[in-house]
């Protein structure tokens, strides 16, 4: 049997294909089997659409016809981590915790929106409790607020992160580990349709939620970022991305928001003006509601607008 035939045959007996319907639509474009230690192993290549990245909805997301678009603030640091320093001893962690109120009490203001914050107060937080928070509420967006700093003084402007593809990679590998471990997405903390599935077939479902939220994270930067440069200087007019650890949640669309950089005097000045704080909050909630309204979740209030 040839090796088209053999992919043909592989994937019209394979029982387990059912689960892949959240993901219908994607095209496939290669697949490969191959045998290793322990047993037969299947690859799929698909071109996944960007609309899948709103479509496969959690049952417990999509309960009830109008529900409100949650969106989950996380003021970076806190409690015994200050964060960066400004040159006056001004810490990034009181500047986040401000600005992240503003941007919740804004969202709490638009009709079908429901704000959640990390912490509220001057509180330290792991990161991986932080990306729990988002999971339990059963977010849509997860959104950090920073206030960086850098070697050069001179370094200024706001930026925009989501999680680099590389990220995404080291991410799929450690998951995977912690699912060995027991204390890992695949066995429920995840809203994925992961629990009692074939090991490969999670990790392919896994690597597609993973690719797709980072798509998802990328539109909603470029919407946040178009916002932020209305309102204040940009540091660079792309979304960048690294692995931070915060953003590293498979199936919910996460940013990092660099409102400036503190370690700069002109920066740290208007990051300590409260009109600057109520700017930089509406221009990140306008950056956010332009991306929902663009897409809005299933069940969600705007959809039914639409």
């Amino acid at each position: 049997m040839n090796r088209r035939r053999l992919l043909q045959s592989l994937l019209a007996s394979a029982a387990w294909l059912p689960a892949l319907d959240a993901f219908a639509g994607a095209r496939l474009l290669d697949a490969r089997a191959f045998h290793s230690a322990d047993g037969l192993r299947l690859v799929l290549d698909l071109r996944v659409q960007r609309r899948l990245v709103e479509a496969p909805v959690s049952s417990t997301r999509a309960a009830g016809k109008g529900r409100d678009i949650v969106v989950v603030v996380d003021a970076g640091h806190g409690g015994k981590d200050p964060g960066a320093l400004g040159s006056r001893g001004e810490r990034e962690k009181d500047v986040a915790l401000l600005i992240a109120q503003n941007l919740a009490r804004r969202i709490e203001r638009q009709p079908g929106f429901k704000a959640r914050l990390v912490r509220n107060v001057d509180v330290f937080i792991p990161l991986r409790q932080r990306v729990e928070v988002a999971r339990r509420c059963n977010a849509d967006m997860f959104v950090s607020v920073h206030a960086d700093a850098a070697p050069r003084r001179t370094a200024s402007g706001a930026s925009v992160f989501a999680l680099s593809e590389h990220g995404a990679t080291s991410t799929l590998a450690r998951f995977m580990a912690e699912r060995e471990n027991g204390a890992d997405l695949i066995g429920g903390s995840s809203n994925l349709p992961l629990k009692g599935k074939d090991p490969v077939l999670a990790g392919v479902i896994l690597d597609m939620s993973i690719n797709a939220t980072i798509a998802s994270s990328l539109d909603l930067g470029h919407s946040v970022l178009r916002s932020l440069g209305d309102i204040t200087r940009l540091h660079q007019e792309r979304v960048d991305q690294a692995g931070f650890a915060v953003l590293k949640s498979p199936d919910i669309p996460s940013i990092l928001v660099e409102t400036g950089f503190i370690s700069n005097d002109a920066d740290c000045r208007r990051l300590h003006d409260a009109r600057h704080q109520q700017q930089l909050a509406e221009a990140i909630f306008d950056g956010l509601h332009r991306y929902f309204r663009q897409r809005p979740p299933q069940g969600s209030l705007l959809a039914g607008l639409a």
